[in-house]
């Protein structure tokens, strides 16, 4: 007796969710390829001084521990969003809540943000550490199965581990922008010692040097686009894993809609905190640079995407 295939629907989801998972951990491995390059090039053209090194490899590591911890409250803070309860919000943690269970996710905190202007974001260290955050006028201007599926969209951030791949993201962003601003500062000022370093390795340590000054400029434009492209693909991969959790892409779709055609500005927005959002807060138009640097996908992608399910 032949069996029927299967409907096609939720094994393109599938097939998309893991798709998304390998591309975001290949740009990792680049991302810590591209630093551990950088580092190296930078200690051969110093003359493979280990004292200097050694220094700043600790400051390094304290710093990224220091950032990733902290991270969370910082974003929290910067928000200027204030938890609430479901005795508070009883529609918006109830939601929340049902969608937790529905994900075998802990109950994250929940958070409202006092704008008019709807959107929303998740934050935190881990599924352990989580928060969820949404504004005034998400709450006000969405409808309840709407605003289910921005909720199921934030708590794919969350099941995902999107918000430790971001944290480390950006953590990795700033650990290359301090080495090479140390390396540029060192090349300026340490003029004794790096004299010393070509003497010692001739045209090839010049070359060198070259080299590693080059790689100091264009690394941390680099790696602020590897950034933008992880947070554009786990977009695409909340939504798909958003439309299976709340059952209902649709929902999302219309949701995405009402948020982006809303032009009200949200005043707690800012470019070190615009990439968590559902949709970026900040309007850009289009061009080639800001789509490379954009932290988001296209709105119009996601919407068509999520009406193909």
């Amino acid at each position: 007796m032949n069996r029927e295939p299967p409907p096609p629907g939720p094994v393109l989801i599938y097939d998309r969710i893991s798709a998304n998972k390998r591309t975001t951990w290949l740009m990792m491995t680049i991302f810590v390829a591209l630093l551990t390059g950088l580092v190296g090039v930078i200690v051969l053209a110093m003359g493979g001084d280990i004292g200097i090194v050694g220094v700043v490899g600790i400051g390094l590591i304290v710093y990224a521990l220091v950032s990733y911890w902290i991270s969370t409250n910082v974003v929290l803070s910067i928000s200027g969003a204030h938890e609430v309860t479901k005795e508070e919000e009883w529609e918006f943690v109830r939601r929340v809540e049902n969608l937790s269970i529905g994900a075998g996710l802990p109950m994250p905190k929940t958070w409202v943000l006092e704008d008019s202007a709807p959107n929303a974001f998740a934050t935190g260290r881990d599924p352990n550490h989580a928060h969820v955050v949404v504004t005034r006028g998400l709450l006000d201007k969405l409808e309840p199965i709407e605003l289910e599926g921005v909720l199921a969209h934030e708590l794919s951030h969350i099941g995902n581990y999107d918000i430790r791949v971001m944290t480390v993201a950006t953590v990795l962003v700033g650990l290359v922008a301090l080495v090479s601003d140390l390396f540029l500062r060192y090349t300026m000022f340490g003029s004794g010692h790096r004299k010393s370093s070509r003497d010692k390795g001739g045209n090839g340590g010049m070359i060198l040097l070259v080299i590693a000054i080059a790689g100091a400029i264009l690394a941390p434009i680099v790696a602020q686009a590897l950034r933008m492209a992880i947070s554009r693909r786990r977009e695409y991969l909340a939504d798909a894993s958003g439309a299976l959790l709340c059952r209902h892409p649709e929902a999302l779709a219309r949701a995405l809609e009402k948020i982006s055609n809303d032009h009200e500005p949200l005043e707690a927005a800012n470019k070190a905190t615009a990439h968590l959002y559902i949709s970026n807060p900040l309007r850009e138009h289009q061009s080639f640079l800001n789509n490379l640097f954009s932290t988001h996908p296209p709105i119009e992608e996601r919407i068509r995407l999520l009406r193909s399910m």
